[in-house]
């Protein structure tokens, strides 16, 4: 490689620099694009194109959130950037409108946000930002990324300012312990549903298959193999922790809980009281929608037409203590039940893991912000009703998080449906205005007691006077 040019230093810092492109900061890049006057904004990712979870793009799934929780409807309607208007420029909004579909597939939202990236201004793929650091002379954040090749390879190093930073790098596929060591292994069938699709042809010649994750993406992987699998030689074992594969929480109340309402309620309890509450809502986002649970029945039950059971196996309240390889080709699984307290083994030639994702660490990438860094008794970042990082005062800028603030908001940090409403709150925060007014109420639903005082209670109370005089 050829000596990389210097960093050149723009004259003006940008309004705002976002970091990561997923839907939420193509969200918020979205909106940014609508305020009125204009908004100076930059947004890299490392990647060369957006893709949008392209292992789990399984043919018939949907989303769990309606196509009106697209990038920009719920704060505006009106904005070019919606799925309504993407439909319109591919010129099929009408068979959209006879199609009766409120919840759209995966594949479409995926190609949805792939024509915002591809016409939305001011985005830069393949750049990798390396470290945020706070300039006081220049009163701005310097931003230093790393530009890619077509191979992934470095080729040039840049440097940009900003006066606010959203960092939006999402999630990453979450490993247990016990298999980690076969996941890396790259001559073991070990993988995680994330890379599912990739995958696919090799895993269906396997002779047994065990998926792991008791989810929507292990359903779906499920449902999906036994589809492919020949009646009575399916061979495929499906393990969760859960106590049962149960239905994610879809009542319209229940839903209530990814309002605007709830994460503002949310915020504003004790740290503690939401670190013992986040954990028992798991059924709220973990669980597996209902039509995917009726259509796994519906398949299993289809196979005992003429007899017989599917050689299929599910199995909840199962933990994997510890895993090994057998000889070259298969994996053993040493199972516990947590409620029998039984233990087993079980050995197949290839393992799912739909055991979800989690929060990708800021730690490395605002190394040189961690001085200026407010923390909570759990040494996490705080992060304000805005989503901005609480920073020392020095600090006249500003950083936004998107989709790192589940232990301050609650269950809808990752959830589609409040991403509109989180970029226009964040625009609204960042230009000290209302470009995008926000609706006063949300939800039927009034999670806390509203507080008033007290009656005073007078310090001495005055004498009675009888109705009827004694004679």
């Amino acid at each position: 490689m050829t000596a990389a040019p210097q960093p050149q230093e723009p004259e003006l810092p940008h309004d705002l620099v976002g970091i990561g492109i997923g839907p939420f900061n193509l969200s918020l890049a979205a909106l940014a694009d609508g305020v009125h006057g204009g908004l100076a904004t930059a947004f890299y990712e490392q990647r060369p194109a957006f893709h949008w979870h392209p292992g789990l793009l399984i043919e018939g799934a949907t989303l769990q959130v309606p196509f009106l929780a697209d990038l920009v409807t719920l704060a505006d309607p009106a904005s070019p950037w919606s799925f309504l208007n993407y439909l319109r420029t591919r010129e099929r909004l009408f068979p959209f409108y006879f199609s009766e579909r409120f919840h759209i597939q995966r594949a479409e939202y995926d190609a949805y946000c792939r024509w915002v990236s591809d016409n939305l201004p001011g985005l830069h793929f393949g750049h990798q930002v390396d470290a945020v650091r706070w300039n006081a002379e220049r009163d701005a954040f310097e931003v230093d990324f790393t530009q890619l090749d077509a191979d992934g390879e470095a080729e040039a190093l840049g440097r940009a300012y900003a006066r606010n930073v959203a960092v939006g790098v999402g999630t990453q596929p979450y490993i247990p312990e016990p298999l980690k060591p076969l996941a890396e292994a790259p001559t073991v069938p070990v993988i995680h549903s994330s890379e599912y699709l990739a995958h696919r042809e090799g895993l269906l010649a396997a002779e047994h298959i065990t998926v792991i994750g008791s989810g929507q993406s292990g359903a779906e992987v499920f449902l999906d193999l036994l589809r492919a699998r020949p009646a009575g030689r399916e061979k495929i074992t499906w393990l969760a922790r859960t106590e049962a594969f149960a239905p994610m929480e879809y009542s319209k109340l229940g839903l209530e809980h990814f309002t605007p309402d709830y994460s503002r309620y949310f915020h504003a309890l004790p740290e503690s009281v939401r670190d013992d509450l986040g954990p028992r809502q798991w059924q709220l986002h973990k669980g597996i929608d209902a039509d995917t649970i009726a259509a796994i029945h519906d398949e299993l039950y289809r196979r005992t037409l003429h007899g017989g059971w599917p050689d299929a196996v599910l199995t909840p309240g199962v933990s994997v203590r510890t895993a090994g390889r057998v000889g070259t080709t298969k994996v053993e699984l040493h199972l516990e039940h947590l409620q029998q307290g039984t233990r087993s083994r079980l050995t197949t030639d290839a393992v799912i893991l739909a055991t979800g994702y989690r929060e990708r660490p800021l730690g490395q990438l605002l190394a040189g912000l961690d001085a200026y860094i407010r923390r909570d008794a759990a040494e996490r970042p705080r992060i304000d009703d805005q989503f901005r990082i609480v920073l020392d005062p020095v600090v006249t800028g500003s950083v936004y998080v998107q989709n790192a603030e589940r232990h301050t908001h609650g269950v809808g940090a990752p959830d589609l449906g409040l991403a509109a409403w989180r970029s226009a709150t964040i625009l609204n925060s960042l230009t000290g205005k209302d470009p995008y007014p926000m609706p006063r109420r949300t939800a039927f639903t009034s999670f806390g007691l509203e507080r008033r005082e007290a009656p005073r209670v007078p310090a001495q109370l005055p004498a009675l006077t009888p109705l009827v005089q004694g004679r």
